[in-house]
């Protein structure tokens, strides 16, 4: 069994064993599907765990102790097969997964771990937990994020420049602008907000991810033209993305909290020194959890 399917009397979910992966969020008053559906003619995944990098390294490596490992963009949990964990006799409305290091990680992760990923269902809303343990004796250098991908336009006969961006802030946020090989150049780019609120255009992405950091906002919802919220994602994670993929019109907008982000165009620095990097001691966990609630 490769999907794990959990519901309650509003909303049912799919997760897949593959990268512990989100793959569906639906209503099931009428049907009504919230998740981008992975078509790779846009881009072939739902929802990925970023782990134990978010974002692009200087070119694709990473120097640690005076060795360098290769890493590719985002980590490699989203590519591994994780491990179901038991929950009390199937009446849970949890669901959780596990992976471990491996002989073949610590070829480019040189740190024992275990990742929990969990789905917790609660009324009209599913929470996304993470767990990072630290099994090794030596401090442990870490991020994690989401990249949850949800559909926009979600109704027939609209188009995406139809709905806007609702967050719970008024001020104009400021995005770090993306530059070369996916890295963070230092230009910056202000996206002014009407009571919160942020239209969607046909050029919103053109420039990639707009990578809002420094706990500017901390709940973002997908909104109707007439300014109702169909969907939200509420996070305490310090920095957040906001993404579709540039040029292609896709029919999907990401809301991703970040524990971590792409290295900067100008850093050549070790994995010690990387911005928005976290640190565990030996037998320490770090815990968060986002919400993605529907209407």
């Amino acid at each position: 069994m490769s999907r794990y399917e959990l519901s309650n009397e509003v909303i049912k979910i799919e997760v897949d064993l593959f990268g512990a992966e989100l793959k569906s969020l639906c209503r099931l008053s009428d049907g009504k599907e919230y998740m981008w559906n992975a078509d790779p003619a846009y881009w072939k995944r739902t929802s990925p765990v970023l782990f134990p990098l978010v974002g692009s390294l200087q070119g694709q490596q990473y120097t640690y102790e005076g060795k360098t490992y290769a890493m590719p963009q985002h980590g490699f949990a989203r590519d591994m097969e994780f491990t179901p964990i038991e929950n009390d006799g199937g009446q849970t409305k949890e669901l959780w997964f596990a992976l471990r290091d491996s002989e073949e990680s610590r070829e480019r992760y040189p740190f024992p771990f275990l990742l929990r990923i969990g789905y917790v269902l609660e009324g009209d809303g599913v929470q996304v937990h993470w767990q990072v343990e630290n099994t090794g004796s030596d401090v442990m250098h870490f991020s994690i994020g989401g990249h949850p991908a949800f559909l926009c336009p979600i109704e027939k006969n609209t188009k995406q420049s139809d709905y806007l961006i609702g967050f719970d802030t008024d001020r104009a946020l400021v995005s770090t602008v993306i530059g070369r090989d996916g890295l963070a150049s230092e230009r910056k780019k202000t996206y002014e907000l009407s009571d919160g609120i942020l239209p969607i255009d046909e050029h919103l992405f053109d420039e990639d991810a707009l990578i809002i950091e420094h706990d500017q906002a901390h709940r973002v919802s997908l909104m109707t033209k007439e300014k109702k919220p169909y969907l939200t994602v509420s996070f305490d994670a310090p920095l957040f993305g906001i993404w579709s993929p540039p040029h292609k019109n896709a029919p999907f907008i990401c809301i991703e909290p970040w524990y971590g982000r792409c290295d900067a165009e100008n850093f050549h620095g070790t994995l010690e020194e990387r911005e928005w990097g976290n640190t565990l001691a030996a037998g320490e966990r770090f815990t968060s959890v986002y919400t993605i609630e529907v209407a």
